[in-house]
């Protein structure tokens, strides 16, 4: 048997290995699409008012300071799971005040801490950003955040 690997062998080493890893990579994205779409997210509780708290959301830049489900940036806390700190999933009412208490509140003056600018949001917007922080409370993260603290 020779000790070397020919140029046929080589490239049949490289096409098959090639061909192998990319049908495993369309399975497995196959199967993230079918996962997010039948088990993490609940099209169903998709309404207007999420999807203008999305809006809120983007055109706020929210992205850049907090992270959502761990995408994002780690200066500000993860919002995530805020609904369910702020005790959403026993008192929806009293947890949209509190949110848009805290979020009219800012900036605190508190000296030495971080603080989150006024966006100067109306009642709607921030019904509509806590209407999406409700839905995305929801989704099923497979336990992220990993603390409750966010």
């Amino acid at each position: 048997m020779s000790e070397r690997l020919t140029k046929t062998g080589a490239r049949n080493v490289f096409y098959g290995g090639s061909a192998f890893f990319f049908a495993i990579f369309l399975g497995l994205t196959a199967h993230s699409h079918y996962y997010i779409r039948t088990t993490s997210t609940d099209e169903s509780t998709l309404t207007d008012a999420v999807a203008r708290g999305k809006h809120v959301w983007e055109e706020n830049s929210c992205i850049n300071c907090h992270s959502l489900l761990g995408e994002g940036s780690y200066f500000a806390p993860e919002l995530g799971n805020v609904w369910i700190r702020y005790g959403g999933h026993e008192d929806a009412e009293t947890a949209r005040d509190t949110l848009k208490g805290w979020m009219a509140a800012m900036p605190t003056g508190i000296e030495g801490r971080r603080q989150m600018p006024q966006f100067n949001l109306t009642d709607q917007q921030l019904d509509d950003l806590a209407a999406f922080l409700e839905w995305t409370s929801r989704i099923k993260t497979q336990n992220w955040p990993p603390n409750d603290a966010g």
